[in-house]
C-alpha cells in the first residue's frame, strides 16, 4: 500500500489496518516503549545507538536485508566546482555543530564519518544505490507515480 508518509503508515498498523511496516527509523523511535508497536529489527549492518536493544536483521535471522534512507544534496548539472566545494563546506560545517548533530540524532539519523561527507562519496554511494535497487525495480515492474 501507498502512504503518504511514516506518520499514516505508522497509524495504520497501530490502528490493525496493516501487519506490517518497514519505515524510517524517526518515525518509530518515539514508541520504543510503546505496547501498541513492535520493533523486530533495525535493517542495517548495526544497531541504531538510540535504540541498542533493537536486533539488526541479520541478528533477527534475516540476513543483508538492509534497507536505508540517506539525504544528499545536489546542484544542477554544470555547476562550478568551486560553489559545489563551498555548499559542502558549508554542509559539512552545520553537521558539526552540537546543536544540529544533538537533533539529527533525536531523530534517529547515523551521521556520516567525515570521508563520507565528500561529493564524491555521495556520488559512489548513489551510483552504488542504483546499482542495487535498479535490477529489483525493473524486475517488480515499479513505476513512478
Amino acid at each position: 500500500m501507498h502512504y503518504r508518509g511514516g506518520e499514516p503508515a505508522l497509524q495504520d498498523l497501530i490502528a490493525g489496518h496493516i501487519d506490517l511496516d518497514m519505515n524510517q527509523s524517526s518515525v518509530f523511535l518515539p514508541y520504543l516503549k510503546d505496547d501498541r508497536v513492535r520493533i523486530y529489527a533495525v535493517m542495517a549492518k548495526t544497531r541504531l545507538p538510540q535504540a541498542p536493544d533493537v536486533p539488526t536483521v541479520d541478528e533477527a535471522g534475516l540476513p543483508e536485508f538492509y534497507l536505508s534512507s540517506w539525504n544528499g544534496i545536489w546542484a544542477p548539472k554544470g555547476t562550478p566546482s568551486n560553489a559545489i566545494q563551498k555548499l559542502n563546506a558549508a554542509a559539512v560545517a552545520a553537521l558539526h555543530d552540537p546543536a544540529i548533530r544533538k537533533r539529527f540524532t533525536d531523530l534517529g539519523q547515523v551521521i556520516p564519518s567525515a570521508d563520507r561527507l565528500t561529493s564524491e562519496a555521495l556520488t559512489i554511494y548513489q551510483r552504488a544505490e542504483v546499482a542495487k535497487w535498479w535490477p529489483i525495480i525493473k524486475a517488480a515492474g515499479i513505476k513512478a507515480e
